[in-house]
């Protein structure tokens, strides 16, 4: 997309709770295609109602909580920067969780009412970063820091040996699905495609 000037519009989600790196990462990220990556912010209020109620760490609390903050910092975002769009296109990987092994190459997104792709669905973490090494893709210095996944500074660590990749994420929660609702269809699972009707031979 970018070496190729394609008309397709790069966004990025700004929660204010962002490590330094990923900023630093944004701006080499820019330099290096000679692009303006166009970013979201949550919306403030809502930010503030979420610290006057929860406080300013509040996501510690609950599921509940956490879940609440990812709304106001990413899902809404998101919302915005998707209004309008005919398709979007992620970085979702399946060998990146369990719940995330079920998602498919391109799947309808009917909450937003768009096509959904997930070119890099069958690429293994090492065949991703051998192709950004070859191609001189800038990567986030944290991932050598064994950050495999990289989301908000408080709600992220690194990964022990053995570990699954994601286990860094809201590592004070189960296992199980975390998500922070980016992907989520209306009923609380990873969006996924209807399957095609059979035909009969």
């Amino acid at each position: 997309i970018a070496t190729q000037r394609l008309p397709v519009e790069i966004v990025t989600l700004d929660t204010g709770r962002l490590f330094p790196e990923v900023h630093a990462l944004w701006a080499k990220t820019e330099a290096r295609y000679g692009l303006a990556i166009k970013p979201f912010y949550p919306r403030h209020d809502e930010v503030e109602g979420f610290v006057r109620e929860h406080g300013i760490n509040g996501f510690y609390a609950s599921i509940a909580a956490r879940k609440a903050c990812c709304g106001v910092r990413k899902v809404e975002p998101l919302g915005r920067a998707l209004e309008g769009a005919a398709a979007w296109i992620t970085g979702l990987r399946a060998d990146q969780s369990a719940a995330r092994g079920g998602v498919a190459l391109a799947e309808v997104d009917a909450e937003r009412s768009l096509v959904k792709f997930n070119p890099l669905l069958d690429w293994h973490r090492e065949q991703a970063l051998a192709f950004a090494r070859a191609n001189e893709v800038p990567l986030n210095p944290l991932h050598e820091q064994g950050f495999l996944s990289i989301g908000c500074q408080p709600c992220t660590r690194a990964i022990r040996p053995g570990e699954p990749e994601r286990a860094g994420r809201w590592w004070w929660e189960e296992e199980v699905a975390k998500e922070c609702g980016l992907h989520l269809g209306p009923d609380g699972r990873l969006v996924r495609a209807k399957p095609a009707p059979e035909v009969a031979a």
